[in-house]
């Protein structure tokens, strides 16, 4: 990607909210870097050799907001996830993004939204060749989905309803026209906003990105049933000292990643994993654990049986680094949504469940050779209205 300062040459405009966060940082940093270096490793990235009408991914730009005021970077140091050997030379990039502040959290939903509308058409106005895309990237947080008082957004936006900060930065979203990326497991899809998004064109992708464990619970659970092989248990533990972990050892934030996970065991195999035991034997653990970082570790333990019942076992072990695999799918994401925009293909995008543990939109492809297909399909089904409209 470019550290050219010449908005005009944007091919993608990121918009981020939770800009300085460890994801983000990482994303922030991969634009500065310059290609004489020899940095520019675009692994990871799917996307790279798709989507030509969207301009090189090197010209991609990043603006956003953060609570947090340390400058960006003094974010990167912080997160620690690239050596200062690496991103040290491109302090002055870094510190001149435009990431502005979040909108405060005494604010009404409101005006929240008003204030994060003025911002987005300013972000456009600077880069007006660019198609903008937000990426939803704030900590994990209560869930709201269950909630019947939100029934339209401008129910939202006025009733007393103490929503999650996402709300406002999905609303504001839509109401200016820019396809929305949920990374986080927060629930923002709710039905007001999905219908306004499909009303409009705007293609919405998540939700809960799937970028290490999850993703080869899923390769592997398909597998299993693949092979008519029974999983009578799946033991999970995370591991990982980054703010992310931090964030997760409050219940209440974490309880939606954590179902997030294990409910897309049974969706995939189609019946419960313990079942024969009376109680769910799939136990999914995340804790913190500062020496580690960004550098998260995995372990699983699959119990599973065969032909005559007999019993067998399988140890995985995943050494991982959680910003460097997040960082290129919130890319790709972004890539895939602005050219669903571009051919006029909105609301919640099902097919895009190959990237997410808890994917929104009818009938979402569970197993992976589904997804695989379903992604397949969706490309060509892009390509299919380029073609019409060329």
């Amino acid at each position: 990607m470019t550290n050219s300062d010449n908005g005009s040459q944007a091919s993608l405009l990121l918009m981020v909210a939770g800009a300085k966060g460890a994801i983000a940082s990482t994303i922030a940093l991969s634009t500065g870097l310059p290609e004489a270096q020899g940095l520019q490793k675009l692994g990871g990235l799917t996307t790279a050799d798709k989507f030509d009408f969207l301009g090189p991914v090197e010209q991609i730009q990043m603006v956003g907001w953060d609570k947090d005021v340390r400058s960006m970077a003094e974010a990167v140091e912080y997160h620690g996830v690239l050596p200062e050997a690496i991103w040290g030379s491109q302090t002055g990039y870094l510190d001149r993004m435009d990431i502005r502040p979040a909108p405060g959290a005494d604010l009404t939903t409101e005006r929240q939204v008003a204030a994060l509308r003025k911002e987005m058409q300013a972000f456009r106005a600077r880069t007006p060749r660019a198609r903008a895309v937000l990426i939803n990237l704030l900590p994990a947080c209560w869930d709201i989905s269950q909630s019947h008082r939100l029934h339209s957004l401008d129910a939202m936006m006025s009733e007393d309803v103490q929503g999650p900060p996402d709300l406002a930065y999905a609303i504001a979203a839509v109401l200016e026209g820019i396809p929305v990326v949920n990374f986080t497991p927060n629930t923002i899809e709710l039905p007001a906003i999905c219908d306004e998004a499909q009303r409009r064109g705007l293609p919405l992708a998540g939700r809960d990105g799937k970028t290490g464990q999850t993703y080869l619970k899923v390769v592997l659970a398909s597998a299993f049933k693949a092979r008519a092989l029974t999983i009578d248990g799946w033991y999970s533990l995370n591991i990982l000292g980054n703010e992310d972990g931090k964030n997760l050892m409050d219940p209440d934030r974490a309880c939606g990643k954590l179902q997030n996970k294990t409910t897309l065991l049974d969706d995939i195999l189609g019946y419960q994993v313990g079942e024969q035991f009376g109680q769910s034997t799939h136990k999914v653990h995340i804790d913190y654990y500062p020496p580690r970082g960004d550098a998260k570790e995995a372990w699983d333990v699959i119990d599973f049986s065969g032909f005559l019942g007999m019993p067998m076992s399988l140890r995985l072990n995943l050494q991982g680094r959680d910003s460097i695999l997040a960082a290129p799918m919130a890319i790709d994401m972004a890539r895939w949504v602005a050219a669903l925009h571009h051919v006029g293909m909105g609301g919640p995008i099902a097919e895009l469940g190959f990237f997410f543990k808890k994917p929104v939109g009818p009938h979402p492809p569970l197993n992976f050779q589904d997804q695989l297909t379903a992604l397949d399909r969706l490309e060509s089904q892009i390509n299919a209205k380029l073609d019409t409209a060329g």
